[in-house]
Formats: structure tokens, sequence, C-alpha cells
């Protein structure tokens, strides 16, 4: 019986992002407006649908 490869990511890894993430913010590189951004960005792309109809998915304060 073969066996699928599943990708996963290792404690030390997640580790490593989580700090990453952590400076980004603290440096800057990461505010409250890239994060408006991107989620109105992945929201027009998993409900593109909603956005044909008209529908405004922009997030705002």
């Amino acid at each position: 019986m073969a066996t699928r490869y599943r990708p996963h990511i290792s404690l030390v890894g997640l580790i490593y992002i989580i700090i990453g993430l952590f400076v980004a913010w603290d440096r800057g590189y990461i505010n409250v407006s890239l994060l408006r951004h991107v989620g109105s960005a992945l929201l027009a792309i998993f409900l593109w649908f909603l956005v044909l109809l008209g529908v405004d998915l922009h997030i705002r304060a």
C-alpha cells in the first residue's frame, strides 16, 4: 500500500515563524492597515462570486 506524502511543519518551524511575525510587527513591516488589505484580498479571492454580484468586501475600521 502506497503512503501519501503529507507536508507538515515542525514545532521549531512554527516557533521560527511566530518569532518572525512578532519581529516584523515590532519593526513596522506588518501593521493593521496591511492586515486589512490582506484580509480584504483573501475575502475577495474566496468569495469572488459575491464581488461579481456587487458586494463590497473591503474591511474597514
